[in-house]
């Protein structure tokens, strides 16, 4: 499965103003579920130097240190506590997020949250909460989507660790994981996910290049690209339908007329699916996933926070000559302007200044 749905800035409640028994028992939940992961950690160069450590897991470790400082020395992220101490969660997910969005409309649901403003989701930590809101946001007549987190960030509020979850593939994974959300604590803009999203991937893909080719690791930055290739094909895809749907939505028709139109063009997502996997990708079905469970207005958005911006992202950071320092602080002058403003400056941007 890619990495779209996998990486959520988890927004934990801060007791301060908050009101409402429905938000006391959210935070509550957040707060708990965070606090139980902190007590629980491991650092992790005592993991690596105590000989009871099982030799799988201080290979992880070791691995983990050497990509934690990488990010720091050659990427310019943040040299703090954060990803230096582990925690085995024993389960698939951190947590789970709930996405929404009209039945006739790819505009998501936000949610709004002290100290980090509002985002186009909601998290938790326990499954059937978030399955629990996902069905009563249903009977008000929203489309729902439900993703597993594999990793969450507190932008740097708390030290946050490493989490088994993050260890389920490869160490270019990892890499990747550690990278996003250490972007996320170099610059973030309140009420604004798209462009807090597509800068961290922006990061995410510019340093996971960067560390494999310091690795000497052809191979795998070659299965890497691959796998960024295809992710662009998906969201090409997903682009599409989601042009017909808008289409859809704002022409003319009754609502059970635009619900079997609704229903037709995500078939036909699924039959170009299909077609691009088995010709185009030479049947790599690692997306299959994907499309094997519904698809709605609110998963189809879902995609868009997180890839819509990041190729001008990615074309600001070659601006900026790879310079790393320099992309930050043109990204927080970019962060400063209005959000009405703001996208349209990042594509048009023709220098690091």
């Amino acid at each position: 499965m890619k990495r779209i749905f996998f990486r959520v800035i988890f927004a934990l409640g801060l007791a301060a103003g908050l009101s409402g028994c429905i938000g006391v028992s959210y935070y509550a939940q957040s707060l708990k579920g965070h606090v139980e992961i902190m007590a629980a950690r491991k650092n992790v160069e005592r993991l690596v130097r105590d000989d009871a450590t099982p030799e799988p897991l201080r290979a992880r470790m070791r691995a983990a240190s050497a990509i934690r400082q990488f990010a720091s020395d050659a990427l310019d992220l943040p040299d703090n506590q954060s990803y230096r101490a582990y925690v085995d969660i024993g389960r698939d997910y951190v947590t789970w997020a709930v996405f929404a969005a009209p039945e006739f409309s790819l505009v998501p649901k936000v949610w709004c949250f002290p100290v980090f403003g509002c985002v186009p989701y909601r998290g938790y930590f326990a499954k059937q909460s978030a399955v629990r809101t996902a069905a009563e946001l249903e009977r008000d007549g929203f489309d729902t989507h439900v993703s597993g987190v594999t990793a969450y960030s507190t932008l740097g509020w708390s030290s946050d660790p490493l989490l088994s979850t993050m260890f389920l593939r490869d160490k270019t994974y990892l890499a990747a994981l550690v990278f996003h959300e250490l972007a996320h604590q170099r610059v973030y803009i309140n009420d604004d996910t798209a462009f807090n999203e597509a800068f961290a991937v922006a990061v995410e893909t510019t340093g996971v290049r960067k560390w494999l080719r310091a690795a000497g690791d052809e191979a795998g930055l070659s299965r890497y690209e691959a796998g960024l290739n295809r992710s662009a094909d998906f969201v090409a895809l997903v682009a599409r339908t989601k042009s017909e749907l808008a289409k859809i939505y704002a022409g003319p028709g009754s609502a059970a007329q635009k619900r079997a139109a609704k229903s037709a063009a995500i078939d036909r997502l699924r039959t170009r699916y299909r077609r691009m996997r088995d010709r185009r990708w030479s049947g790599y079905r690692g997306y299959d996933g994907w499309f094997d469970v519904p698809i709605n207005n609110a998963k189809l958005a879902a995609t868009s926070v997180y890839s819509d911006q990041v190729p001008a992202f990615i074309r600001l950071f070659e601006l900026c000559s790879g310079d790393y320092p320099r992309f930050y602080t043109a990204v927080r002058r970019l962060g400063r302007l209005d959000r009405a403003k703001r996208g349209a400056a990042l594509e048009a941007a023709t220098s690091c200044e």
